[in-house]
């Protein structure tokens, strides 16, 4: 219904928000690391945010196109427009501008309509001064202030890009911590803590009252629920990230009966199975985290149970990215849930200020933290922060994968000088002393 395929990652999520991420990050190292890095720059080094957008849209545009070309490739079509269910084997198609009408019968449906983000109760979003996660990829102009209400991984990144840009940044998070409860507590303490130290303030136990647009300003208020006060911002832009929900807008799951959650997620079973076994339903638009990539297994394991029967997601190894620099991961369980479980484990962290990597890169914040169990030492979780650990975080995934033990891992001969070592590291010092620590 956007009109290009790839969903809100690719149009509105994690494809723009990366590029912000990465070209703002590149524009903060310049101007604030390069004399230390031997690097001298003579004249004025300014963000040119036009641009930034045009680069943000290429690398859009880029990937929508590839889909289109994969789609053609594999002799997929596609409609312009807005899909609603006639009857359990019938969709319609209301078209946009470019598409064309149609009525589609099909042996299987597959429902992956994705989310949209929250509302936030009395506070209006235009786009402008007050902005969705949508609206805040798209400001054609530096905010001086900009308060965000979420202290969630959404939140978090977008104020990590406007504030490397200039802005003065403010999360105002209702919960006592930040990074939403997947986080784990250590991880969530240390995140705040480098965030703070690049200039991003934060207001945790912040109940959000008031958000009102009045001219080119917006007057916030909230309660500080630790002091009993009511407290009041200004600000130039809002961002209001309180979370996503399920987009079932139109759709026409009621008229066929389809079983809708309290959260507004439609129910399926464990083969992604609507109350008719041939709808079935995957992504964000049902259970489970709200993640890319998430859907796309998903979506393979949907294909494998209409074409061969059978398919596979693991939901105990989903990984997740905070893109913050540096970047937050990790995968399996965290110290909370452990405890909440009764398992005994076991830690081991290393930190990246003593990988030989990581000094000559002169970025050494973060660490590799294992939780693994207290016996048998089989990896149960594995969270990062620090550089690439995004890309650090599938070697975790493949742990976890494959049942290894933290000794397993640190018997693998890791390159040097890599960031990986850290890794190998980490899960030595769960049973015995890291090397270089």
């Amino acid at each position: 219904m956007r009109g290009a395929l790839g969903g809100t990652c690719l149009n509105v999520g994690c494809i723009p928000s990366k590029a912000l991420l990465n070209n703002s990050h590149l524009y903060h190292e310049i101007k604030t690391e390069a004399s230390k890095r031997g690097i001298d720059i003579t004249g004025e080094v300014s963000p040119n945010l036009g641009n930034l957008m045009k680069a943000k849209d290429t690398a859009v545009k880029q990937l929508t196109g590839g889909i289109e070309m994969l789609f053609k490739k594999n002799g997929v079509k596609y409609y312009k427009g807005k899909g609603s269910f006639v009857d359990e084997h019938t969709v319609q198609v209301d078209p946009i501008e470019g598409g064309e009408e149609a009525t589609i019968t099909a042996e299987n449906v597959i429902i992956a309509t994705g989310s949209e983000p929250t509302p936030f109760p009395g506070i209006e979003v235009d786009e402008e001064r007050i902005v969705s996660s949508t609206g805040a990829l798209s400001l054609t102009e530096i905010p001086k202030k900009l308060v965000i209400i979420g202290g969630g991984i959404i939140g978090l990144e977008m104020g990590s890009v406007w504030s490397r840009l200039g802005s003065e940044v403010t999360v105002l998070e209702f919960l006592p911590y930040i990074g939403g409860a997947g986080m784990d507590a250590e991880v969530s303490k240390a995140t705040q803590k480098f965030l703070t130290k690049q200039g991003i303030k934060f207001h945790l136990g912040a109940k959000v009252t008031k958000g009102v647009r009045e001219g080119e300003t917006v007057k916030i208020e909230y309660e500080d629920t630790k002091k009993g006060t009511t407290e009041s911002l200004d600000a130039d832009v809002l961002l209001v990230a309180v979370g996503r929900g399920p987009y079932l807008e139109g759709l026409g799951a009621e008229k066929l009966g389809l079983d809708i959650d309290k959260r507004g997620r439609i129910v399926i079973d464990s083969q992604f199975n609507t109350k008719f076994p041939h709808i079935k339903c995957i992504g964000d638009v049902t259970f489970g985290a709200m993640l890319a990539h998430k859907a796309e297994e998903e979506g393979i394991a949907a294909a494998e149970y209409i074409k061969k029967g059978h398919g596979h997601v693991n939901y105990a190894n989903i990984p997740a990215v905070m893109y913050s620099h540096p970047e937050v991961a990790w995968v399996g369980q965290n110290e909370q849930q452990l405890k909440e479980a009764g398992i005994k484990y076991k830690v081991g962290k290393f930190p990246f200020i003593a990988n030989s990597r990581a000094k000559t890169n002169m970025d050494t914040e973060g660490f590799v933290k294992f939780l693994a169990d207290a016996e048998t030492q089989r990896v149960l979780g594995i969270h990062i922060i620090g550089p690439n650990a995004g890309e650090m975080i599938a070697e975790g995934g493949l742990a976890l994968e494959y049942g290894a033990s933290t000794e397993d891992i640190s018997r693998v001969c890791h390159a040097h000088p890599t960031l990986s070592e850290a890794f190998k590291e980490a899960a030595l010092a769960t049973f015995d002393k890291p090397i270089n620590f």
